[in-house]
Protein backbone atom coordinates (compact mmCIF):
# COMPACT_ATOMS: atom_id res chain seq x y z
CA UNK A 1 0.00 0.00 0.00
CA UNK A 2 1.37 3.46 -1.25
CA UNK A 3 1.91 5.69 1.78
CA UNK A 4 -0.10 8.51 2.19
CA UNK A 5 1.78 11.93 1.45
CA UNK A 6 0.99 15.10 3.09
CA UNK A 7 2.24 17.25 0.35
CA UNK A 8 0.08 20.34 1.94
CA UNK A 9 1.41 23.33 3.95
CA UNK A 10 0.39 25.40 6.60
CA UNK A 11 0.48 28.88 3.98
CA UNK A 12 -3.58 30.26 4.56
CA UNK A 13 -4.78 30.03 0.54
CA UNK A 14 -5.74 33.39 -0.55
CA UNK A 15 -7.04 32.39 -4.36
CA UNK A 16 -10.71 33.40 -4.89
CA UNK A 17 -13.01 31.20 -4.51
CA UNK A 18 -13.61 29.44 -8.11
CA UNK A 19 -9.82 30.90 -8.91
CA UNK A 20 -8.96 28.01 -11.68
CA UNK A 21 -5.18 27.92 -9.73
CA UNK A 22 -6.86 25.44 -7.04
CA UNK A 23 -7.16 22.91 -10.37
CA UNK A 24 -3.42 23.31 -10.82
CA UNK A 25 -2.81 23.03 -7.33
CA UNK A 26 -4.72 19.59 -7.05
CA UNK A 27 -3.08 18.71 -10.37
CA UNK A 28 0.65 18.73 -9.30
CA UNK A 29 -0.34 17.64 -5.66
CA UNK A 30 -1.54 14.60 -7.32
CA UNK A 31 1.10 13.75 -9.87
CA UNK A 32 4.11 14.79 -7.60
CA UNK A 33 2.24 12.21 -4.89
CA UNK A 34 2.15 9.38 -8.02
CA UNK A 35 5.36 10.07 -9.09
CA UNK A 36 6.66 9.79 -4.98
CA UNK A 37 5.36 6.11 -5.42
CA UNK A 38 7.06 5.34 -8.77
CA UNK A 39 10.50 6.21 -6.84
CA UNK A 40 10.79 9.74 -7.49
CA UNK A 41 11.94 11.25 -4.38
CA UNK A 42 10.21 14.01 -3.37
CA UNK A 43 13.18 15.70 -2.52
CA UNK A 44 14.39 15.78 -6.06
CA UNK A 45 11.97 18.08 -6.61
CA UNK A 46 11.88 21.82 -7.62
CA UNK A 47 9.72 24.13 -7.74
CA UNK A 48 10.60 27.47 -9.06
CA UNK A 49 7.45 30.33 -9.58
CA UNK A 50 7.36 34.08 -10.67
CA UNK A 51 5.30 37.23 -9.35
CA UNK A 52 1.63 36.69 -9.37
CA UNK A 53 -1.51 34.68 -8.22
CA UNK A 54 0.23 32.09 -10.24
CA UNK A 55 3.02 32.23 -7.95
CA UNK A 56 1.68 31.49 -4.48
CA UNK A 57 1.32 27.80 -5.56
CA UNK A 58 4.71 27.02 -4.09
CA UNK A 59 3.67 28.16 -0.82
CA UNK A 60 0.82 25.40 -0.74
CA UNK A 61 3.23 22.70 -2.05
CA UNK A 62 5.33 21.30 0.72
CA UNK A 63 8.74 20.28 -1.70
CA UNK A 64 11.54 22.18 -2.43
CA UNK A 65 11.10 25.74 -3.83
CA UNK A 66 12.24 29.16 -5.44
CA UNK A 67 10.53 32.61 -5.69
CA UNK A 68 12.15 34.39 -8.83
CA UNK A 69 11.80 37.79 -9.71
CA UNK A 70 9.03 38.97 -12.32
CA UNK A 71 9.11 37.26 -15.69
CA UNK A 72 12.14 35.53 -14.79
CA UNK A 73 11.58 31.71 -14.03
CA UNK A 74 13.33 29.79 -16.13
CA UNK A 75 16.81 31.24 -15.83
CA UNK A 76 16.63 29.94 -12.21
CA UNK A 77 15.21 26.98 -13.16
CA UNK A 78 17.98 26.51 -15.94
CA UNK A 79 20.58 27.19 -13.14
CA UNK A 80 19.15 25.04 -10.95
CA UNK A 81 19.17 22.25 -13.65
CA UNK A 82 22.82 22.30 -14.60
CA UNK A 83 23.66 22.73 -11.44
CA UNK A 84 22.07 19.39 -9.87
CA UNK A 85 21.16 17.65 -12.97
CA UNK A 86 19.06 14.83 -11.61
CA UNK A 87 16.64 17.22 -9.98
CA UNK A 88 13.22 17.19 -11.53
CA UNK A 89 12.61 21.78 -12.01
CA UNK A 90 9.06 22.70 -12.72
CA UNK A 91 8.47 26.11 -13.26
CA UNK A 92 5.21 27.89 -13.11
CA UNK A 93 4.48 31.43 -14.40
CA UNK A 94 1.12 33.25 -15.10
CA UNK A 95 0.82 34.30 -18.81
CA UNK A 96 2.04 38.10 -18.45
CA UNK A 97 5.02 36.72 -16.48
CA UNK A 98 5.82 34.08 -19.18
CA UNK A 99 4.37 35.12 -22.65
CA UNK A 100 5.09 38.88 -21.65
CA UNK A 101 8.08 40.19 -19.19
CA UNK A 102 9.77 36.74 -19.05
CA UNK A 103 9.26 35.81 -23.14
CA UNK A 104 12.85 36.25 -24.45
CA UNK A 105 13.85 33.76 -21.37
CA UNK A 106 11.20 31.36 -22.21
CA UNK A 107 11.86 31.49 -25.93
CA UNK A 108 16.02 30.45 -25.18
CA UNK A 109 14.75 27.89 -22.79
CA UNK A 110 13.02 26.14 -25.76
CA UNK A 111 15.51 27.26 -27.64
CA UNK A 112 17.92 25.20 -25.82
CA UNK A 113 15.73 22.34 -24.97
CA UNK A 114 16.58 22.77 -21.24
CA UNK A 115 15.75 19.87 -19.46
CA UNK A 116 12.76 21.52 -17.09
CA UNK A 117 8.92 21.98 -16.88
CA UNK A 118 6.62 24.82 -17.73
CA UNK A 119 3.28 25.20 -16.36
CA UNK A 120 1.68 28.42 -17.74
CA UNK A 121 -1.59 29.78 -15.82
CA UNK A 122 -3.16 31.25 -18.61
CA UNK A 123 -5.84 33.36 -17.61
CA UNK A 124 -5.34 36.14 -19.83
CA UNK A 125 -5.68 39.13 -17.50
CA UNK A 126 -3.01 40.01 -14.70
CA UNK A 127 -5.46 39.09 -11.62
CA UNK A 128 -2.85 40.08 -9.37
CA UNK A 129 -2.35 43.62 -10.12
CA UNK A 130 -6.52 43.66 -10.49
CA UNK A 131 -7.61 43.27 -14.46
CA UNK A 132 -4.94 44.62 -16.54
CA UNK A 133 -4.99 43.12 -20.58
CA UNK A 134 -1.75 40.56 -20.79
CA UNK A 135 -0.08 39.60 -24.32
CA UNK A 136 -3.07 36.53 -24.86
CA UNK A 137 -6.12 38.60 -23.84
CA UNK A 138 -8.27 39.11 -27.08
CA UNK A 139 -9.04 41.71 -29.08
CA UNK A 140 -10.80 44.60 -27.71
CA UNK A 141 -10.36 43.20 -23.97
CA UNK A 142 -12.02 45.66 -21.67
CA UNK A 143 -9.85 45.89 -18.52
CA UNK A 144 -8.38 48.37 -16.37
CA UNK A 145 -5.40 49.47 -18.45
CA UNK A 146 -7.72 49.17 -21.28
CA UNK A 147 -11.23 50.64 -20.52
CA UNK A 148 -12.06 51.45 -24.42
CA UNK A 149 -10.79 47.84 -25.47
CA UNK A 150 -7.39 46.82 -26.35
CA UNK A 151 -6.09 47.38 -30.25
CA UNK A 152 -3.35 44.93 -30.15
CA UNK A 153 -4.54 40.68 -31.25
CA UNK A 154 -3.05 37.89 -29.11
CA UNK A 155 -0.41 36.26 -29.41
CA UNK A 156 -0.25 32.07 -30.19
CA UNK A 157 2.04 31.34 -27.49
CA UNK A 158 1.97 27.23 -28.70
CA UNK A 159 2.99 28.57 -31.95
CA UNK A 160 5.73 30.30 -31.05
CA UNK A 161 6.80 27.45 -28.74
CA UNK A 162 6.84 25.20 -31.28
CA UNK A 163 9.20 27.55 -33.39
CA UNK A 164 11.36 28.02 -30.78
CA UNK A 165 12.19 24.37 -30.97
CA UNK A 166 10.58 23.18 -27.61
CA UNK A 167 10.02 19.32 -27.69
CA UNK A 168 6.71 19.04 -25.71
CA UNK A 169 3.70 21.42 -26.15
CA UNK A 170 0.26 20.46 -24.63
CA UNK A 171 -2.47 22.40 -23.44
CA UNK A 172 -5.30 21.61 -20.68
CA UNK A 173 -7.81 23.38 -18.49
CA UNK A 174 -8.87 24.34 -14.80
CA UNK A 175 -12.16 22.60 -15.94
CA UNK A 176 -10.44 19.27 -16.99
CA UNK A 177 -8.28 17.69 -13.41
CA UNK A 178 -7.58 14.15 -14.97
CA UNK A 179 -6.49 15.42 -18.35
CA UNK A 180 -4.31 17.96 -16.10
CA UNK A 181 -2.64 15.61 -14.09
CA UNK A 182 -1.95 13.24 -17.16
CA UNK A 183 -0.53 15.79 -19.26
CA UNK A 184 1.56 17.02 -16.48
CA UNK A 185 3.23 13.47 -15.22
CA UNK A 186 3.76 13.22 -18.91
CA UNK A 187 5.49 17.00 -19.07
CA UNK A 188 7.57 16.51 -16.24
CA UNK A 189 8.85 12.56 -17.38
CA UNK A 190 10.19 13.91 -20.86
CA UNK A 191 13.40 14.85 -21.01
CA UNK A 192 13.80 18.21 -22.64
CA UNK A 193 12.21 21.84 -22.50
CA UNK A 194 8.18 20.98 -22.07
CA UNK A 195 5.78 23.10 -21.54
CA UNK A 196 2.12 23.38 -20.43
CA UNK A 197 -0.21 26.05 -21.47
CA UNK A 198 -3.41 25.41 -18.82
CA UNK A 199 -6.48 27.71 -19.86
CA UNK A 200 -6.79 28.95 -16.12
CA UNK A 201 -9.94 30.97 -15.28
CA UNK A 202 -9.85 34.49 -13.43
CA UNK A 203 -13.27 34.16 -11.79
CA UNK A 204 -12.92 37.60 -10.59
CA UNK A 205 -11.56 39.50 -13.66
CA UNK A 206 -11.71 37.66 -16.50
CA UNK A 207 -14.72 34.42 -15.81
CA UNK A 208 -13.77 32.20 -19.23
CA UNK A 209 -15.22 28.77 -18.22
CA UNK A 210 -18.70 29.43 -20.07
CA UNK A 211 -16.53 30.01 -23.39
CA UNK A 212 -14.16 27.50 -22.94
CA UNK A 213 -16.72 24.47 -21.99
CA UNK A 214 -18.27 25.43 -24.95
CA UNK A 215 -15.35 25.04 -27.43
CA UNK A 216 -12.78 22.64 -25.65
CA UNK A 217 -12.37 19.08 -27.12
CA UNK A 218 -9.75 16.47 -26.14
CA UNK A 219 -7.25 15.39 -29.60
CA UNK A 220 -7.77 12.53 -30.92
CA UNK A 221 -6.15 10.67 -33.51
CA UNK A 222 -3.54 12.97 -33.60
CA UNK A 223 0.40 12.41 -33.89
CA UNK A 224 2.72 14.82 -31.85
CA UNK A 225 5.44 13.41 -33.60
CA UNK A 226 4.35 15.02 -36.63
CA UNK A 227 5.59 18.88 -36.88
CA UNK A 228 3.04 19.63 -39.34
CA UNK A 229 -0.10 18.36 -37.81
CA UNK A 230 0.91 19.81 -34.71
CA UNK A 231 1.22 23.28 -36.28
CA UNK A 232 -1.67 23.09 -37.72
CA UNK A 233 -3.69 21.72 -34.83
CA UNK A 234 -2.19 24.54 -32.76
CA UNK A 235 -3.35 27.35 -35.52
CA UNK A 236 -6.93 25.80 -35.15
CA UNK A 237 -7.54 28.56 -31.99
CA UNK A 238 -5.61 31.65 -32.23
CA UNK A 239 -6.73 32.84 -28.75
CA UNK A 240 -9.18 35.54 -30.60
CA UNK A 241 -12.02 33.26 -32.19
CA UNK A 242 -14.87 31.21 -31.65
CA UNK A 243 -12.97 27.91 -32.86
CA UNK A 244 -12.85 24.64 -31.37
CA UNK A 245 -10.05 25.00 -28.70
CA UNK A 246 -8.15 21.36 -28.50
CA UNK A 247 -6.58 20.35 -25.30
CA UNK A 248 -3.71 17.68 -24.75
CA UNK A 249 -0.68 17.09 -26.62
CA UNK A 250 0.19 18.52 -29.88
CA UNK A 251 3.95 17.61 -30.20
CA UNK A 252 7.07 16.00 -28.44
CA UNK A 253 10.12 14.45 -29.61
CA UNK A 254 13.46 13.65 -28.45
CA UNK A 255 16.31 15.46 -29.06
CA UNK A 256 19.88 16.50 -27.07
CA UNK A 257 19.10 18.41 -23.91
CA UNK A 258 21.23 21.86 -23.25
CA UNK A 259 22.69 19.60 -20.18
CA UNK A 260 23.65 17.38 -22.56
CA UNK A 261 25.65 19.27 -24.58
CA UNK A 262 27.07 21.43 -21.54
CA UNK A 263 28.51 18.53 -19.98
CA UNK A 264 29.91 16.94 -23.36
CA UNK A 265 31.32 20.67 -23.77
CA UNK A 266 32.67 20.59 -20.32
CA UNK A 267 33.93 17.18 -20.64
CA UNK A 268 35.55 17.78 -23.88
CA UNK A 269 37.43 21.34 -22.51
CA UNK A 270 38.49 19.10 -19.56
CA UNK A 271 40.30 16.82 -21.88
CA UNK A 272 41.80 19.57 -24.17
CA UNK A 273 43.47 21.29 -21.12
CA UNK A 274 44.66 17.95 -19.98
CA UNK A 275 46.05 17.24 -23.25
CA UNK A 276 47.87 20.36 -23.66
CA UNK A 277 49.39 20.02 -20.03
CA UNK A 278 50.77 16.84 -21.51
CA UNK A 279 52.57 18.25 -24.07
CA UNK A 280 53.58 21.36 -22.10
CA UNK A 281 55.15 19.26 -19.92
CA UNK A 282 57.12 17.13 -23.00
Amino acid sequence: MSPVRNLGTYAQNTWCPGCGNFAILNAIKSVLSTLADEGLPLENCVLVSGIGCHAKIVDYINVNSLYSIHGRVFPPAAGIKLARPELKVIGFAGDGDAYGEGLEHLIFSAKRNIDITAIIHNNRVYGLTTGQYTPTSPLGFKGRSTPLGTAELPINPLELMLASGATYIARGTSHGLELLKKIFKEAILHKGFSLVDVLQVCVTYYDMYEYYDKRIYELKDHNPNDYDQALNKIREWDYNNDAPIALGVFYKKEAPTFGDRFLRSKDETIDRESKLREIIKA
